[in-house]
């Protein structure tokens, strides 16, 4: 339904997995949205998820003050969802998650924008003791609500969705791997869809939520991850025995890749992130800050995983499980 009353939102990391779907669901209420990436060049995609003109990419990097300012300059509304899974040169945790953070909450602040929604990660406050990346994101948001007291915080568990980073790559392992490696079984998981994400940050930015606060989105489901592995292989058709590693052989496989000249697969930050339980909390649930506070029903990973995981079987489309959605579509 278009708004009545339409703003200038500025979402930072716009063109991402998460950012795309909250852009779409933005555009189609009639806001007016600017997405600030590193590189505008290549987020020429943003422009499609609206009308003509209605989403413009522009040019902003977290670590360059005057670029933030530019950025949020006469916004009504400003997002945050920037965010890095291991230090890469000049980007750290400590320079995108609480410098970054806090510049923007600042800058935000200064434009004169009524609300801010910043994005951090379920489960911080329970590893910050043990992890750089959750010791970063919990001071990212001390940081924004120092700034901007009426911002809101979201917390989302890991998602998942078409294009989603955690459930394409392990089955992307199940079609290459013959075995498994397995961190961490035990540990639970409260899987959130991407689009009620997106959706509760919609909701926070047009003012409908409670702000200084801070929501746990977490989807209807707990699950340890040896548990979502065999889901995943259900979905893929696939059967790769799982081979368990303890922490400790895990840490040491961390730190062979990270002389590697390339990108790791696994960190040893990712490794401790592992041994916590990533589900919201029952304070959250008591304070009525998750899903259920924001008035969105949580979608299950059984509606939306099979529409998509299909592609990782061995035929694809041709080889149907019996209780998978894509049953359903034309042959």
């Amino acid at each position: 339904m278009e708004n009545l009353d339409p703003k200038l939102v500025t979402v930072f990391g716009g063109s991402g997995f998460v950012g795309t779907q909250i852009v779409e669901q933005l555009a189609a209420k009639g806001h007016r949205i600017r997405v600030a990436v590193r590189r505008p060049d290549l987020a020429g995609h943003v422009r499609m998820l609206g009308t003509v003109g209605q989403v413009v990419p522009i040019q902003a990097n977290i670590r360059n003050l005057a670029s933030i300012e530019r950025a949020v300059a006469s916004s009504d509304i400003v997002i945050n969802l920037v965010g890095i899974g291991a230090d890469r040169g000049p980007q750290t945790f400590e320079a995108v998650h609480v410098d970054g953070a806090k510049a923007i909450a600042e800058a935000a602040r200064a434009a004169g924008a009524t609300a801010l929604v910043h994005m951090s990660a379920l489960g911080v406050d329970m590893a910050a003791e043990i992890s750089q990346y959750a010791a970063s994101k919990l001071a990212g948001e001390a940081a924004v609500f120092a700034a901007f007291p009426n911002a809101v915080v979201m917390r989302p568990s890991i998602l998942f969705g078409q294009g989603d980073g955690f459930f394409n790559l392990m089955a992307s392992l199940a079609r290459l791997f013959p075995v498994l490696p397995l961190i961490g079984g035990d540990t639970k998981f409260q899987p959130a869809y991407v689009g009620d994400v997106a959706e509760a940050f919609v909701k926070a930015a047009e003012g409908q939520l409670k702000t200084g606060k801070i929501y746990e989105l977490g989807g209807p489901q707990v699950e340890t991850y040896r548990q979502l592995m065999d889901r995943v292989q259900r979905e893929a058709l696939r059967n790769r025995p799982m081979l368990p590693l303890s922490f400790g052989v895990a840490r040491l496989l961390a730190g062979v890749m990270s002389i590697l000249p390339f990108p790791p697969m696994l960190t040893a930050d990712q490794v401790e992130l592992l041994s916590v339980d990533n589900v919201v909390s029952a304070a959250a649930i008591k304070e009525k800050r998750t899903f259920a506070g924001t008035g969105i029903v949580p979608t299950s990973m059984d509606t939306i995983l099979p529409t998509y995981l299909w592609r990782f079987r061995k035929h694809g489309q041709f080889d149907k499980a019996t209780t998978s959605p894509i049953n359903d579509l034309p042959a």
